[in-house]
């Protein structure tokens, strides 16, 4: 491993992945295998805990707005450590590590959950080992996700006309991990056993570790620690900073361990950091700002909180959305029959479909002076979310004689969820960078992943509005839990749509106050 970090001559001779530097597949191919571990259990983990654990629609969507939260947090805290200490080459290392644990714990099943009477009994034992395997993936994420991408932006020289190019394949492979994840993992969850899925997302991240462990070398000493006499030091424990820093992160795994088996306590959290970002917000915008800075800052607020609403909606994917797939809905989609964790991968799919084409439509606009701004952007995605919950009402209203929903109209809710991401989601980030002061853009952009990381749990609450018993992990009356589903679709249809509206309407002063930022 080289000492020094290379030069930005040496980085422009790197070509040897496709005219990019070979570090590009390294992190690509460990991106992938990441992306297939995380996905192959996302879908799968509500359906595991109502079918097979026996846990109520609310408990389980509890933990999986939980998990789903943590995993959002963390990396904001886990990229700072490695900017500031270790180092990006062993944030991923560890990372790594400790999701490749988390993955293969959550294949231990246990015994299946059965009901005697009112009372359920299950396998505490393996809930256990669940709760626990959730817990070094929550923070295995954590170390691993912003280095990674980190280490993507380092191989570049800041002028090098290839890093866009090289961001794309980067994100390719993050999408290709997601979409071939979901589908190989959720049927073997879902057909041949839920260990199987799980496993298989586990030896996935044991691939994307181990080719990130070979590929080192070709990082060019990018990823090394800026200051690694720093890690030597001693802390107050006693330790040198470098086992210190890992010793906190396992306290850190029990912390999400404990918390995840509690109702609401990851809510309470987010609440109080969100109270708490908000008001330091509105003191530093009406106490610290000059007039433009204040102008666009109110801004940037107001889109967060916007994207707060989207990713609520959009993230019903993960839950009410596959108890639909799973309960309601004739899954046979031209003559294949998937499960309803495989209809997850639609994302994905739509990503490799639609991207070039947004990203061709917003720069044929921008020539022609007709590129939409941002805050029209975030009113036209978060509509489509609406809009394809739409989708399943419509479906709704035209089930079959076994009262079921064709499952094509699963297929169109993904295509419009997934067109309005392309809206929103890639300007977000641009956003934050361009409106933020820049004595807090750091703070904010933290403020940026707080808000997805809250949206993860207000999903969850929002998918508890349609809670179906399932006594013996099966619905009793599809009639009865079509209707339910039909109303949170229908209220959540409404409000993608009503606050589009009005984001949309009120885009022309919003841009005024962006103060030529466009």
């Amino acid at each position: 491993m080289p000492a020094t970090t290379a030069n930005d001559s040496d980085r422009a001779l790197d070509t040897g992945f496709f005219g990019h530097p070979t570090g590009l597949f390294v992190c690509f191919a460990t991106e992938l295998w990441e992306r297939f571990s995380f996905y192959g259990m996302k879908y799968l983990l509500l359906l595991y805990l109502t079918k097979y654990h026996l846990f109520s629609d609310s408990n389980g969507l509890e933990v999986l707005g939980g998990y789903a939260a943590l995993v959002f947090a963390t990396p904001v805290l886990g990229g700072l450590i490695a900017d500031r200490y270790l180092g990006m080459r062993k944030a991923v290392v560890f990372g790594g590590l400790l999701l490749v644990l988390g993955h293969l714990g959550m294949a231990v099943e246990g015994e299946q959950a059965r009901r005697m009477g009112d009372t359920v009994i299950r396998d505490s034992g393996a809930l256990q080992v669940f709760y626990f395997s959730l817990g070094l993936i929550v923070i295995g994420v954590g170390f691993l996700k912003p280095s990674i991408s980190t280490i993507v932006g380092k191989l570049y020289a800041i002028d090098d006309p290839r890093r866009d190019a090289g961001f794309t394949i980067f994100y390719m492979g993050i999408n290709l991990g997601a979409f071939t994840a979901t589908l190989l993992c959720g049927y073997l969850g879902e057909t041949l056993g839920w260990r199987y899925g799980f496993g298989a997302a586990g030896i996935g991240m044991l691939v994307g570790l181990a080719t990130f462990l070979r590929g080192q070398r070709h990082l060019q000493g990018h990823a090394e620690p800026a200051r690694p006499a720093v890690l030597r030091e001693r802390s107050p424990l006693g330790l040198n900073k470098e086992t210190t820093i890992y010793a906190a992160a396992l306290l850190a795994v029990l912390a999400a361990w404990q918390m995840l088996q509690f109702q609401g306590a990851v809510g309470t959290l987010l609440n109080v950091l969100a109270i708490s970002v908000l008001c330091g917000l509105v003191w530093f915008i009406a106490v610290k700002c000059d007039a433009t800075e204040r102008s666009r800052m109110i801004v940037l607020v107001i889109l967060t909180m916007s994207s707060v609403l989207f990713w609520s909606l959009f993230e019903q994917s993960a839950g009410s959305m596959t108890l639909y797939a799973d309960r309601v809905m004739d899954r046979n989609i031209f003559g294949v029959q998937l499960t309803a964790a495989q209809f997850g991968s639609l994302n994905a799919f739509f990503i490799f479909l639609l991207a070039p084409l947004f990203a061709w439509l917003w720069t044929a606009l921008g020539r022609r002076g007709l590129e939409p701004s941002t805050p029209v952007k975030f009113a036209f995605g978060i509509a489509q979310a609406g809009l394809g919950f739409g989708a399943l009402v419509l479906g709704a209203a035209n089930p079959d004689q076994a009262r079921l929903v064709s499952g094509y109209w699963m297929v169109l809710a993904y295509l419009l969820h997934t067109s309005g991401e392309l809206c929103l989601s890639p300007v977000g980030l641009s956003a934050v960078t361009k409106l933020a002061v820049p004595s807090i853009a750091g703070l904010m952009m933290g403020a940026w992943f707080l808000a997805t990381a809250y949206s993860q749990h207000v999903a969850a609450q929002l998918a508890k509005l349609a809670v179906v018993e399932t006594p013996t992990g099966e619905i009793a009356d599809v009639g009865v839990a079509l209707g339910l589903y039909t109303d949170l679709f229908s209220s959540l249809l409404w409000t993608g749509v009503s606050v589009g509206a009005v984001l949309l309407a009120a885009s022309p002063v919003l841009r005024k106050m962006m103060r030529g930022i466009h």
